[in-house]
């Protein structure tokens, strides 16, 4: 199989290159590395510097069988700041890929967002994530595209950013632990969140290509959420509270019933098992 994996320099991009080459796939990845990183790349990989925002004429690639659609401008706090570029590379870059895939015939899979349920209207980066979502829905309606979402929820694991504005909870809590400060918590802490393992999403998105499974909504999480306090009583510190960062859910717990049925996924890892792994 040849895969073209947008965001490919990426936390999971590279965590989903890894579990393709594992599998002797050819593997190409397009990132314009403003969040990605060279230190990321996998021997094999044919690692493109591109932004989704171009031409997607100029990529020069053939026989793609599959695309997983990583690339975004992520996280809801940044996206306050930067609505033009978040919209951009979102939503018109996603057009951009969908018009590749729909010229080349090519299935595409994906990555949306569990903040979605939080309401789409609420920030700039969720409405720009359901924006795609209904690129994806027409392009699959009009044009018979071959199109697959799954929501990711709270994803974690190898690869995460550890630094800068892109940085989510677990990697910034594991930094003031290792320093022995405080761990941050904003708002009250009782807001819960449905934390998945990258290599629980990995596996079900090569399940939906392995299994030939397209035309769906997938919601890809543990099915058992935590507030940030229980959270923090995981890594067994002091915490101080900060102010909430505006238009994030107050709970996300995925029901995940089709991606269960349908591709018989059933994610694995747990997170304070994770956790203990990592103190």
């Amino acid at each position: 199989m040849r895969a073209l994996v947008t965001g490919g320099a990426g936390f999971i991009g590279t965590n989903l290159i890894k579990r393709l080459l594992k599998g002797k796939n050819k593997v190409f990845s397009i990132d314009n590395y403003s969040t990605g990183l060279e230190e990321n790349h996998q021997d094999k990989c044919q690692y493109i510097n591109f932004d989704i925002r171009q031409n997607t004429e100029n990529w020069f690639l053939e026989d793609i069988d599959v695309i997983f659609h990583l690339a975004a401008l992520p996280r809801i706090g940044p996206s306050f700041n930067n609505p033009t570029e978040t919209l951009e590379v979102n939503v018109n870059g996603t057009l951009n890929v969908l018009e590749f895939a729909r010229k080349n015939k090519v299935p595409v899979v994906y990555a949306g967002s569990s903040s979605f349920w939080g309401g789409t209207h609420k920030n700039p980066y969720t409405f720009t994530k359901w924006q795609g979502e209904e690129l994806c829905k027409l392009y699959e309606k009009i044009y018979g595209l071959n199109v697959t979402v799954c929501r990711f929820y709270n994803v974690y694991g190898s690869h995460m950013p550890t630094e800068g504005e892109y940085r989510t909870v677990l990697p910034i809590f594991l930094e003031q632990y290792r320093k022995d400060e405080p761990l941050t918590v904003t708002g009250d802490g009782e807001q819960r969140r449905d934390f998945t393992h990258v290599d629980d999403i990995v596996d079900a998105m090569m399940k939906v290509v392995q299994l030939n499974k397209w035309g769906s909504f997938y919601e890809l999480g543990k099915g058992q959420n935590y507030s940030i306090n229980e959270v923090v009583d995981m890594f067994g510190s002091e915490k101080v509270y900060i102010d909430s960062i505006p238009g994030e859910a107050r709970d996300t717990l995925c029901k995940s019933e089709l991606a269960r049925k349908k591709l018989k996924w059933n994610p694995k890892i747990n997170l304070e098992d994770w956790i203990k792994e990592q103190l």
